[in-house]
Formats: C-alpha cells, sequence, structure tokens
C-alpha cells in the first residue's frame, strides 16, 4: 500500500483543508475532525483514478520542501494518508482467530446481511479510513 502524506491545516470558522504535496492538484476539506482522514483517503482516490501514480516521498523530504516547512512553521500538520485501491479480484487468506472472535464475527455479519468474509473487508476499510 502505498501512502502519501498530506499537509492539513484548519483557520477558525473554516473547515479543515488538506492539500497533498506530491499530488498536484489533489485537494480535500472536512467539516469534523474525525472525517479527515476518510475525506483525505477518498480524495486522493478519486484524484488517481485511472492516472498514473506519482512518486511519494518520505516524510523528512515533505517536511524539508520549503513550501511546507513554511505550512508547517504557520501551525499546519502532515498526515499520512494511505492509497487503498480496489482490486477487483478476491484472494484467499487464512486467518487464526480466537474462537468468540469469530463468534462474534459471524453475529455481526449476520446482523447486516454480510459474509465473514465481507464484514472482514468493510472492517478493514473502516479501521484503514480511521472511521
Amino acid at each position: 500500500m502505498k501512502t502519501y502524506f498530506a499537509l492539513a491545516n484548519k483557520d477558525p470558522d473554516s473547515p479543515y483543508g488538506l492539500w497533498f504535496p506530491d499530488v498536484a492538484g489533489c485537494f480535500s476539506a472536512a467539516d469534523r475532525e474525525e472525517d479527515v482522514m476518510s475525506n483525505a483517503i477518498e480524495a486522493l482516490l478519486l484524484h488517481l483514478e485511472n492516472e498514473e501514480q506519482p512518486h511519494s516521498r518520505q516524510v523528512h523530504e515533505i517536511a524539508s520542501d520549503p513550501s511546507v516547512a513554511q505550512e508547517l512553521a504557520s501551525g499546519s500538520y502532515l498526515i499520512a494518508v494511505p492509497l487503498v485501491t480496489a482490486k477487483n479480484r478476491s484472494v484467499r487468506v487464512n486467518l487464526s482467530l480466537d474462537k468468540g472472535i469469530v463468534d462474534a464475527i459471524d453475529a455481526a455479519a449476520r446482523m447486516r446481511r454480510l459474509s465473514r468474509s465481507g464484514f472482514l473487508a468493510e472492517a478493514a476499510q473502516n479501521e484503514i479510513r480511521g472511521r
């Protein structure tokens, strides 16, 4: 999984704003702090859909970029945003889990009318996206 860094900031009486120094033209915003990561992931995925993925720099390279350093000095902060892409093919995996956890997963999956695999995939996506 590739990770891009986004620069986030918030002015009083405005939503959180984000931009990706390594992904030209990719921006995101969120009214609530808890939505920053999921909105950033969605913006990154949509922006790079059917596009070549640009090089993603390491955090120390991003932080030493003069335009980023100036923003960081003004109170902005960096967040690591994973690029979560769908491959549209299933892969079989073998997991070992506690029996009680498996029972709880199966019960929750039934309530949502999902298979165990569907439930675990959805739970993993939610965890990765910070939901």
